[in-house]
């Protein structure tokens, strides 16, 4: 007979299974089958069976099950192999027998193999080991408390044979073929860290590192949300190899074939008899200090759409070959501004990602405005980019001035990018600008910034409706965008192609796939607060908003809020000095203020005359906060059937 447990329980007599079906007479065998050759004691078998609550009659039901199983196993074997011992019981089977023996035995010797370095010797020994098994350990067995410990352990065995395996697969340079095998282990096992860290090994060798960091970040969030812990030491510190694109360690490194031991022997016997007397080496000199290479890249998005003529151009502006006739005498830069939710940062990040290899000495990154909208001191900003290129504590002056020419001269000789985001002037940026022309910078901000010379000035746009439908269909798939093609370009034509908008719709379809995209376009157009309905978790475009209107002056304010009574489609600055009643040069600063901050657009020039015009949300924002005014200041009053929020002789555009 065959017993097996490495799945469904089974005893096999040829072809047929005679496991009794009741429950419990399943448990008392299986636990016999666990603990085969050993004594069962019957306290045991009854704290099995009914844990801390037995029957009176438990002892008598017991002998009932064993004399049952005694039975069935008689009738297909010679000999008596259910012996009763005192106080309890012994299955007598060889170990041979089971197929768990059979897999202890296979494990073993595959991690011998693979200690020993016979990585494929141990791949195909650990993988006919793991094929033994049909499922869970016991997987049809209600457990007791004494069951469940064993299955525990089993469980346990079988996950350190598959990561050997793994390991060996990794060694062998069978990244490719892992990657779809380990991506399905880690949606089973979404807190084990050694199978994440071999999907990354696995992206990383197959030349999608970006992947590879990916899943690092998803698994940090998952512990951090669930367990409130960080990920170990071992994990952290691949993160941080493919971050600087060092070489990963041990034990995932491929690995060479190992000569041969008859090789090795041959190859002794036939060197000369007589050699040279050994060399006595040299005392080691100090080992040359090695310079830190900081990698502080925020995370790349996985869906990133569009831009692609912006990140074609890229490399040719920020790392140019320094053989071109024209060797470069200043650190390149690039400046990256637009409205509030078109993709500012998420652009600096690919952008940067996609330039990296040519900063082989590391990547700096600094965010120069906190979450209460203060800008940060360009002095600490300093401090941690001397820290992170190696200067000690000591060294680093308390003096801004002197802090900018210590990180000057200590950029010089490195190939560095800088990734500086959310800059509010050009005094918090030249502190930060490095020494060396090799180096390079992406600044982002939320006005224009007018004064810094030689630098590639990117006015971001929205996205036009075929980058903004991509984007959608890589949020909620693309089969579901091509069903309704139409319903999506209105979607995004609702929201002015704004990618913070489409992402806020990405997500709330993704969360009800049962919503169609033309009920999407419907509940939008009709919606009173548009922007209440763009808001999803952390991605919420009114507050975009509110932080380039909170950075207007108090005139600024009103007169922002009061263009929106304006046609929004175009209008002109004569039409704003009408309504305000002011003087045109006042209008025009005004004006272009506006422009400057990406709130009002010039659409074109007619007559030496700017005419402007309002980006969709944009226009809903300044609405929005007219109407709050009006309502704070007692102005408005509900007319008829008008929305909520409605001003009195103020109509939307189109109505």
């Amino acid at each position: 007979m065959d017993f097996r447990i490495l799945g469904p329980l089974e005893i096999l007599d040829g072809q047929r299974n005679v496991v009794p079906t009741a429950p419990k007479p399943r448990q008392v065998i299986a636990l016999l089958l666990m603990r085969r050759n050993t004594l069962v004691r019957t306290s045991e078998l009854i704290d099995e069976l009914w844990e801390s609550a037995p029957p009176a009659s438990a002892m008598t039901t017991l002998q009932t099950y064993i004399y049952k199983l005694r039975k069935i196993l008689t009738a297909r074997h010679s000999d008596e192999i259910l012996l009763t011992r005192p106080g309890g019981y012994t299955l007598a089977i060889p170990d041979s027998c089971t197929d768990l023996h059979r897999f202890e035995v296979e494990a073993e010797e595959g991690r011998l193999l693979l200690k020993k370095g016979d990585a494929a010797g141990a791949a195909e020994v650990l993988q006919r080991s793991l094929a033994l098994w049909r499922g869970s350990a016991l997987v049809d067995v209600v457990p007791g408390g004494l069951l469940s410990s064993y299955v525990t352990r089993l469980e346990e065995l079988r996950e350190r044979t598959l990561n050997l395996r793994i390991e060996a697969d990794l060694q062998l340079g069978r990244h490719q073929e892992l990657i779809s095998e380990l991506k399905s282990l880690v949606l089973s096992r979404p807190l084990h860290e050694n199978v994440h860290a071999a999907l990354m090994i696995a992206l990383h060798r197959s030349g999608r590192r970006h992947e590879a960091l990916e899943v690092y970040q998803v698994l940090r969030r998952s512990m951090i949300d669930n367990l409130g812990l960080e990920p170990g030491q071992e994990l952290r510190a691949l993160h941080q190899a493919l971050l600087s694109e060092a070489t990963v360690g041990a034990p995932y490194e491929q690995r060479r074939p190992v000569l041969a031991e008859p090789l090795r022997a041959a190859a002794a016997r036939s060197a000369p008899r007589e050699t040279a007397p050994p060399a006595v080496p040299a005392p080691p000199g100090p080992a040359a200090p090695s310079r830190p290479v900081p990698a502080q890249l925020p995370a790349d998005l996985t869906d990133f759409t569009g831009r692609r003529s912006l990140i074609d151009r890229a490399p040719a502006v920020l790392a140019r070959d320094e053989e071109c006739e024209n060797p470069r005498t200043a650190t390149a830069v690039v400046v990256i501004s637009g409205m509030p939710g078109v993709g500012k940062t998420a652009l600096a990040v690919h952008m940067s990602h996609t330039v990296r290899p040519f900063f082989e000495d590391g990547q700096l990154y600094a965010d120069l405005c906190d979450s209460m909208g203060t800008g940060r001191d360009p002095s600490e900003v300093l401090h941690g980019f001397l820290r992170a290129l190696g200067v000690a504590e000591c060294e680093i002056p308390p003096d801004l001035e002197e802090r900018s020419k210590l990180f000057r001269s200590t950029t010089v000789g490195r190939r560095l990018l800088i990734l500086l985001d959310d800059a509010s002037s050009l005094a918090d940026i030249r502190p930060l600008l490095p020494g060396d022309p090799h180096c390079a910078v992406v600044i982002t901000n939320r006005r224009r910034l007018h004064g810094l010379g030689g630098a590639w000035n990117i006015n971001l746009d929205a996205m036009d409706t075929a980058e903004g439908s991509e984007l959608l269909s890589r949020i909620i798939g693309a089969a579901r965008v091509k069903r309704e093609s139409r319903a999506a370009k209105q979607l995004v034509a609702t929201v002015g192609g704004l990618p913070l908008a489409v992402r806020c719709i990405g997500g709330r379809l993704s969360g009800s796939p049962g919503l169609t995209l033309s009920s999407l376009v419907l509940q939008l157009a009709c919606s009173e607060k548009l922007l209440d309905d763009l808001r999803l978790g952390e991605l919420d475009v009114r507050s975009r908003y509110d932080f380039s209107y909170e950075r207007l002056g108090r005139v600024e304010r009103s007169v922002f809020r009061l263009l929106s009574i304006l046609p929004p489609e175009q209008f002109t600055a004569e039409s704003v000095v009408e309504l305000l009643g002011s003087d045109s040069r006042t209008v025009e600063r005004l004006l272009q203020s506006f422009v400057d901050s990406h709130l009002i657009d010039i659409v074109r020039w007619e007559n030496d005359s700017a005419h402007y015009a309002f980006p969709e949300l944009t226009w809903v924002y300044a609405r929005e906060r007219l109407l709050d005014t009006l309502s704070s200041d007692g102005l408005w009053r509900e007319r008829g059937r008008a929305p909520v929020g409605e001003p009195v002789g103020v109509n939307r555009p189109g109505t």
